[in-house]
């Protein structure tokens, strides 16, 4: 029953570790984005409002925070039935508790920018929060297919 418990808290950690968050800034660029051609226009912020970027659950957080907690709670409180108790409430309670950290990780504050481009056309992108936008502020858009990114 440890040796289980010992494995599933171990896998569950591993996985843990490989959630990251992808960066939605316009000022962050990933390896493959580098020397690919990028159009550029320019317009002026119409309007900025205050997002969250959420990149869902995986579920790991609640396997993780599970395994842990029932293998604390349960290798914690006596032998036999007391302890496989505390080990399915221990459990329960880990898991809620990781899908909350889970939760709390994989949410951001981005900004939807609306601009008008010079032309007249009107644009929104949502992004990281990692730079300040205000309404009638000059602004670049660099667009590559349909990903696109504002940036002074």
């Amino acid at each position: 029953m440890k040796r289980l418990l010992l494995f599933a808290v171990t896998t569950s950690l591993a996985l843990l570790s490989g959630c990251t968050t992808p960066n939605h800034s316009g000022s962050v660029y990933r390896a493959g984005q580098t020397q690919v051609e990028q159009s550029l226009r320019m317009g002026v912020v119409e309007s900025v409002r205050n997002v969250t970027i959420d990149k869902g659950q995986s579920g790991v957080g609640a396997v993780a925070g599970a395994a842990l907690g029932g293998l604390a709670a349960g290798s914690g409180i006596g032998g036999g039935n007391g302890a496989l108790a505390a080990g399915i409430v221990g459990a329960v309670a880990g898991g809620v508790v990781g899908q909350k950290i889970e939760n709390n990780i994989n949410q951001k504050p981005g900004l939807e920018i609306t601009i008008r481009l010079d032309h007249g056309e009107m644009l929104v992108v949502v992004q990281d929060a990692d730079e300040i936008f205000r309404a009638g502020e000059r602004v670049r858009l660099l667009s590559t297919g349909k990903k696109s990114r504002v940036t002074h």
